[in-house]
C-alpha cells in the first residue's frame, strides 16, 4: 500500500469501530508480521483509557508503538518517538481530541479523522 491507501485504511478502521490506537497499528499489521486481531489487542488497553486521559492521544500512541515494533531497540525508538510527538503536535495538537470526545463522557472515539491520518503520514515520512 502507498501512503494514501494507508491513510484511508486508518480512517476506515476508525469508522469501523477501532479506537485510534488500534486503527493505526492495524494499518501496519502485515508489515509488522502480526494479524489484525493481535493489532487490535495491542491497541485495546491504550484505547480503553483514552476517554479519560487528558494528555494522551491514541493515534500518537499507536504510531509510537508501530515504531517500537518495527525497530526493537530503545534509544533510537525513543528519539524517533519524541520526533513523532513534535511533528504530531504541529499538525493537530496531539491532544485536540480531549475537547472533541469529552473527557467526562468516557467516549473512546472522537469524531475527527485527522489524528489517525496524521499518525500514518508521519510514519510514512519517517520511512522516506
Amino acid at each position: 500500500m502507498n501512503g494514501t491507501e494507508k491513510r484511508e485504511l486508518a480512517v476506515r478502521n476508525k469508522h469501523n469501530g477501532m479506537n485510534c490506537c488500534q486503527a493505526v497499528i492495524a494499518v501496519y499489521a502485515e508489515e509488522l508480521g502480526i494479524d489484525i486481531e493481535t493489532a487490535k489487542k495491542l491497541g485495546a488497553a491504550f484505547g480503553m483509557g483514552m476517554g479519560n486521559m487528558s494528555g494522551n492521544c491514541g493515534a500518537l500512541v499507536g504510531a509510537q508503538m508501530v515504531l517500537g515494533l518495527k525497530e526493537y531497540t530503545g534509544r533510537p525508538v525513543a528519539a524517533k518517538a519524541r520526533s513523532v510527538y513534535a511533528q504530531f503536535a504541529g499538525r493537530c495538537g496531539a491532544t485536540i481530541c480531549i475537547d472533541i470526545k469529552g473527557v467526562t463522557t468516557g467516549r473512546v472515539l472522537c469524531s475527527c479523522d485527522d489524528c489517525v491520518a496524521n499518525a500514518v503520514d508521519i510514519l510514512e515520512e519517517l520511512e522516506d
